[in-house]
């Protein structure tokens, strides 16, 4: 349970950078922000594909398949709705709304998974759920306060970004629970192996997402493109490997080691670290420190992930035919 945690904690620290990359560059779409990290990510998966091949002969053309799914839906689609939601209504929103995960993906996985894991008693678990959600309350309160500061609040851009942020908890909240479905049932298989092979059924997509946005861009869809590389081509090439090297194969790698330690419910509780790392972010690039309620609100989300991983799951009795 402790290494566990511990890998949990690692892959909430890389995973924070995604929430940077499109502050940093503000210039680019988010569909090429996403396409770049993920080419990215599938030619880092390439060589390391090719020193593990022994292992991903052993995946099935069913392996494979979900791989794809996993990827499309916990890659693709997650980091498009949430670079939109960040280059729309700024970076501390969409952070405190990928905050409420583990909130959603612990309820859901109790639900869902009881009979596998064990379930969660609600009277133990409702406390430590209480107070991630004061702690995300309290962030948020201090956010909302900073952005109706700025003269050019757009209310109508800002509610796109919203929804946005919701679309990525949505997506995010199906991929940790089918992702340890698969690592469940192949309880044998190497994490590493299964990160490269998500790394690498990526590469087509970003490759035909890529090809799709030139395309679209040299036909008069979006002169301000710039492709191949857009305004800043070297920034951009950093970020994405950056991005792609650490946040997706070494963030992904981590999760999956977490997620055949920790029982589903409370690996999802462990998703905070993903949050107090990008707002960590998120504070040293706009140069300020902490406030008092900001403060507060980092000390209740911490609190309930301690809290929650003292909670021993309950077997549930298989129901009579």
């Amino acid at each position: 349970m402790a290494l566990g945690v511990a890998f949990a904690l690692l892959a909430g620290l890389v995973w924070g950078l995604v929430f940077v990359a499109p502050l940093l560059l503000p210039q680019y779409s988010a569909a090429l922000l996403t396409c770049g990290r993920y080419l990215a990510f599938g030619l880092v998966a390439l060589p390391l594909g090719w020193f593990d091949r022994a292992r991903l002969r052993e995946f099935a053309p069913a392996d494979w398949l979900e791989a794809l799914k996993l990827s499309a839906v916990g890659n693709f689609l997650y980091y498009l709705c949430l670079a939109a939601a960040i280059q729309r209504a700024g970076g501390p929103l969409p952070t405190m709304v990928i905050g409420t995960l583990p909130v959603v993906i612990a309820i859901s996985s109790n639900l869902r998974d009881a009979r596998r894991d064990g379930r969660l008693p609600w009277m133990k678990l409702l406390p430590s759920l209480g107070l991630i959600a004061a702690g995300i309350a309290c962030v948020n309160q201090v956010e909302l306060q900073h952005l109706r500061a700025e003269r050019d609040f757009d209310l109508a851009r800002y509610g796109s970004g919203l929804l946005l942020a919701v679309g990525a908890v949505v997506c995010w909240t199906w991929y940790p629970m089918r992702n340890a479905d698969w690592l469940r049932a192949h309880a044998d298989r190497n994490p590493r192996s299964w990160a490269t092979a998500q790394g690498l059924v990526t590469l087509p997509l970003a490759v035909l997402g890529y090809g799709a946005l030139w395309l679209w861009s040299a036909f008069g869809g979006d002169p301000g493109l710039s492709m191949p590389l857009g305004p800043t081509p070297q920034r951009y090439v950093l970020l994405m490997l950056a991005v792609g090297l650490l946040a997706s194969w070494v963030g992904t790698l981590c999760w999956n080691e977490a997620s055949q330690r920790v029982p589903t419910a409370l690996v999802g509780q462990l998703i905070v670290f993903e949050t107090l790392s990008a707002l960590g972010y998120a504070l040293l690039l706009r140069g300020v420190w902490p406030d008092a309620l900001t403060l507060a609100g980092i000390a209740l989300l911490v609190a309930g992930v301690l809290r929650a991983v003292r909670i021993k799951p309950v077997p549930v009795s298989p129901s009579p035919p």
